[in-house]
């Protein structure tokens, strides 16, 4: 078993292409011998966003502060703290901030994708 908080852990920049102002920490994943799932936070700085892409698996998200939008495909959607999204396979995604300040969202993914 594992306990842990998130200020413990360690802040990451996202480097890939399409990517703006965003951090990634991992509080529960492949290190700690998760069999198949890791948890993922990432930090989306205001006017940063994630890229514009797809994944082979689902993606459970829930939004931890903060506000902004995902893009579902290219459609806009006002997502907020306390929001869950479901991005499904192959569902084309992007994250925003658009708000004032950082958009933190919890993204559980099957351990590959950590």
């Amino acid at each position: 078993m594992k306990i842990t908080r998130l200020e413990t852990c360690e802040v990451m920049p996202v480097n890939m292409d399409g990517v703006k102002d965003a951090s990634k920490q991992v509080p529960i994943g492949i290190a700690d011998g998760t069999p198949n799932f890791s948890i993922c936070v990432f930090t989306i700085q205001p006017g940063g966003h994630t890229p514009h892409h797809s994944h082979d698996s689902e993606h459970l998200n829930y939004i931890l502060e903060g506000s902004g939008e995902v893009l579902e495909g290219d459609r806009a959607r006002p997502i907020t703290s306390g929001d869950y999204i479901l991005v499904k396979p192959q569902e084309k995604h992007q994250y925003r901030n658009t708000g004032a300040i950082p958009l933190k969202f919890m993204c559980m993914v099957p351990k590959e994708y950590e």
